[in-house]
């Protein structure tokens, strides 16, 4: 029955006016068959500005969730060889060991300092956000990680 032609009312008094059910929205009117091709691409179109900010904003958020993370670890690491080293050489092995765990892009303005102080060494690595591209161009404000460690004893 592809080609069957129903009959349908298409209002008060017009009874038995044949209509073709595949051109018709339901009142009588006709329509053209192919009225909403090409909508799907018009919708996904005028989203994809929405999308691609969606995704950037993701992306911004963790770079700056990646540069919390390095600055931790550097300033554990740099405590860590703080402590391991002589009290003369420890300020450079502290400061060596937390620019050994950044990469390029990370390391190239990162601060590190180190302090001794109530039998603890304390490390802080301060660091600067990238915006979007690691190595590029920064944001105004640094990310600071710090860690601190009991001295070692030496005997």
């Amino acid at each position: 029955m592809s080609g069957a032609r129903s009959t349908r009312a298409a209002g008060p008094g017009r009874r038995g006016v044949a209509t073709d059910p595949r051109r018709s929205c339901g009142h009588g009117v006709l329509r053209r068959p192919s009225g909403d091709r090409g909508q799907v691409t018009v919708e996904f179109l005028g989203m994809t500005p929405t999308i691609l900010v969606t995704l950037i904003v993701l992306w911004q958020l963790v770079l700056v969730g990646y540069t919390f993370t390095l600055a931790g670890n550097a300033a554990d690491e740099a405590a860590r060889a703080g402590t391991a080293a002589s009290p003369g050489a420890r300020q450079g092995a502290c400061q060596e060991a937390g620019q050994d765990k950044l990469s390029g892009a990370w390391g190239s303005g990162a601060t590190v300092t180190c302090a001794t102080g109530g039998g603890m060494v304390t490390a802080d690595v301060k660091l600067t956000v990238p915006v979007l591209f690691p190595g590029t161009v920064s944001f105004p404000f640094e990310v600071t990680g710090h860690a601190g460690a009991v001295e070692e004893e030496t005997d």
